[in-house]
């Protein structure tokens, strides 16, 4: 009776354990800009939080009370994006300029839907933009097609094909180094590296274009009370950047996680 005894009251001890050792439930996102699907980010980005800062700006109870909802985000990205891709298509009309062109698309597409996302940040997309420029430039130094014109799929020769490989390689590991990762501006590498954009003086309005459309999403985000950088991306705090927490594997004790040998 004495042993039944013990072990029924052991038995509640040892079913506490595995949740005294699982880690405590992280924050949705962490302040990384995503995080998993939950009812109120649907898309596990950070649209919701965007569409719901807009429409309370704006007094619209209704979509506030819907702004979660799949149906509403999808229009709102619609609007969204129709308004600031909209614009620098309009400026480009009015100047004859290409102020608007492919990888804006997925840069703005960032912007709004992992706003505090460190490759949405300004300083990334900047550098990253510029980064691609370059190397795509010097790609077409290196092969002699800086007035080769633009390639087409049935023009594309080994010089063309070795200058977009290099520009792409070239544009991912100087992104690296700089720690500005921002992946449309391999895009934009492409862009001129192909010959559709190859002019020092077009170039130099990519990037026009590019610090536009960041302007927008710092007002954008702003407005809508997301924690937007106007620079660099948030750094990490000690707690957001602390090792993920191992549970013990079944029948160990979890002082191994602790430093203890099996």
């Amino acid at each position: 009776m004495i042993e039944d005894r013990d072990t029924s009251s052991r038995a509640p001890e040892e079913a506490r354990a595995p949740e005294e050792a699982r880690a405590p439930e992280e924050a949705w996102g962490a302040g990384r800009g995503y995080g998993p699907i939950s009812p109120r980010h649907p898309l596990g980005g950070e649209m919701s939080d965007v569409a719901r800062g807009i429409f309370s700006r704006l007094r619209l109870p209704r979509l506030l009370q819907r702004y979660a909802q799949v149906r509403v985000l999808a229009v709102f990205s619609l609007v969204n994006g129709f308004v600031s891709i909209g614009l620098m298509a309009a400026l480009a009309a009015a100047t004859k300029a290409p102020f608007v062109f492919p990888s804006l698309g997925p840069t703005a597409f960032l912007f709004f839907y992992t706003p505090r996302a460190a490759s949405a940040a300004p300083r990334n997309t900047l550098i990253g933009h510029s980064i691609g420029i370059a190397a795509a430039y010097f790609s077409l130094l290196v092969t002699g097609l800086t007035d080769a014109g633009p390639a087409t799929a049935a023009s594309v020769t080994f010089p063309r094909a070795l200058a977009a490989a290099l520009s792409l390689g070239l544009t991912a590991g100087l992104m690296v180094l700089a720690r500005a990762p921002h992946p449309p501006a391999g895009a934009t590498t492409l862009i001129v590296s192909l010959g559709i954009l190859d002019r020092p003086p077009m170039m130099l309005v990519l990037l026009g274009g590019v610090a536009l459309l960041t302007m927008q999403a710092i007002l954008i985000n702003r407005l809508a009370g997301v924690d937007y950088p106007l620079w660099a991306p948030r750094q990490a705090r000690g707690a957001e950047d602390a090792a993920p927490h191992v549970s013990a594997p079944p029948g160990r004790s979890a002082a191994i996680g602790a430093g203890e040998q099996p």
